[in-house]
């Protein structure tokens, strides 16, 4: 994956699209149900002492995660400055003991907070430029036996997107991130999946991405003939049954930091 050469044009567009993002980011808000099924599969429903939750972003994965875990002490990390209070408010309804924000890139964070009993992320890791230095610094973060959970994106998200020129991360695949992971952690579950989602018009898909923040790649304007072009082609290669398509390829992992 070649990473994200401009991150600040990244918390622009999400901070753009918060209002927007938890009615749009249906594919986000399944991937965190099954995310926390996964994480009481692996971890039981014992209570959690503490725990790093990086792009935190809207709150998604807190509230699902804080409905079905107790939770003592919860670090949330953003790059939008703007999402510490929503996120604040949220540990507040669940009765969260402790409560801290950590703003800013998490790649550009430094040392990690430690003696975690859970690190999570949802549909976060795609903007990074480097996995291999972040699986390190959540390693030293976790007490050993304890987990990190994250879900992603693999090669073949929003291809329609990238078919026709609009811009797009260059995704690793699961075996990629499968092999990094394995370099620090014990690789309890990764898989992978398809969600289709249908659109009546190219329009909206645009309106979509907007909505939910995604497109944080290409900062440039479209010509207007460029614009037609995009709809009149999207409309042709990528009809469905009830409008178009646009395809997510969610990716969803949970490792274990080994004992020592």
């Amino acid at each position: 994956m070649s990473g994200v050469k401009d991150k600040m044009l990244v918390g622009e567009r999400f901070r753009r699209a918060l209002c927007s993002y938890p009615e749009s980011a249906v594919v986000q808000e399944a991937m965190a149900r099954e995310l926390v099924s996964m994480v009481r599969l692996h971890a039981g429903e014992e209570r959690l002492g503490r725990v790093l939750e990086i792009g935190a972003g809207s709150g998604l994965l807190t509230e699902l995660l804080l409905e079905a875990f107790p939770v003592a002490s919860l670090t949330a990390n953003d790059l939008v400055g703007e999402c510490r209070e929503p996120l604040r408010e949220i540990a507040c309804r669940y009765r969260v003991g402790e409560f801290s924000f950590l703003k800013g890139d998490i790649e550009e964070c430094g040392e990690l907070p430690g003696s975690q009993d859970l690190v999570v992320s949802n549909a976060t890791l795609q903007w990074l430029n480097d996995l291999d230095k972040l699986f390190a610094a959540v390693r030293r973060s976790l007490v050993p036996g304890k987990l990190f959970a994250f879900t992603s994106f693999t090669v073949g998200n929003m291809e329609e997107i990238a078919m026709l020129g609009g811009g797009g991360l260059s995704y690793r695949t699961t075996e990629e991130i499968g092999e990094i992971a394995g370099r620090h952690f014990e690789l309890l579950e990764l898989k992978e999946s398809r969600e289709q989602l249908t659109f009546s018009s190219p329009r909206e898909v645009l309106g979509h991405i907007r909505q939910t923040g995604v497109n944080g790649l290409g900062g440039e304007r479209w010509s207007r003939s460029r614009y037609l072009d995009f709809m009149e082609n999207y409309s042709r290669l990528f009809r469905v049954q009830g409008g178009v398509s646009l395809t997510y390829r969610p990716l969803y992992c949970v490792l274990r930091r080994r004992e020592l």
